[in-house]
């Protein structure tokens, strides 16, 4: 053993389960990211972390366990972050407050890009399924209540009952769309490029309805 790996281990010992579990779960998100979730086992968090199993036992009985709360974690996060946004976009220019909204969203992309590439790894695992659609859902609900008073606050849009649920979909499609090309290493254009870009789009279809 070397005596760097001896040293975290010493150091990992006097660390309580409390304090340990969120450097555990910072390690699972790392392996999820750069390998997928199937890659998480309690052995690759202890080589990782340079500590024996029984440490990261000590924080998480198991891998079902430890993945939950990796989910729950990274689940609300983005949903916070994401509502946040929402509340951003306000106004009476349309054009800016969709700007803005994307501008937001964006950044908390920017700040913290390790979770949104776990949600839109192009490897999806199973055991994202429901959390991602759980926020999708949350996140269409508020959408729905923002979107809706200001489309018959800017432009009066006709039958907007009955288009509602497309407006919806196009809307929550096109942040997913924008965090992808955020995210992807070929993609050169920064949040400062994009929000402009993705808000005069959007600003745009929604007049057009």
């Amino acid at each position: 053993m070397s005596v760097d790996t001896a040293a975290r281990r010493e150091r990992a010992a006097h660390l309580g389960p409390d304090r340990r579990r969120p450097l555990v779960l910072d390690t699972a998100l790392k392996i999820a990211v750069d390998k997928g979730l199937s890659a998480v086992s309690i052995a690759a968090i202890a080589a990782n972390m340079g500590v024996t199993r029984p440490v990261v036992y000590s924080c998480y009985p198991d891998r079902v366990v430890l993945l939950q709360a990796l989910m729950e974690r990274e689940s609300s996060l983005l949903l916070e972050s994401t509502l946040a946004a929402l509340h951003t976009a306000s106004g009476d220019d349309p054009d800016q407050a969709f700007v803005d909204g994307y501008a937001a969203l964006l950044a908390t992309v920017a700040s913290r890009p390790e979770s949104w590439r776990l949600v839109f790894d192009g490897r999806p695992d199973v055991e994202l399924a429901k959390p991602v659609a759980d926020v999708r859902h949350i996140i269409s609900e508020a959408s729905t209540r923002w979107i809706v008073p200001a489309l018959q606050r800017w432009w009066g849009t006709e039958d907007l009952e009955r288009k509602t649920p497309a407006l919806i979909e196009l809307f929550v499609s096109s942040c997913e769309a924008a965090v992808r090309v955020m995210l992807d290493p070929a993609n050169d254009l920064t949040a400062e490029d994009l929000a402009p870009l993705y808000g005069a789009m959007m600003s745009a279809a929604y007049r057009a309805a």
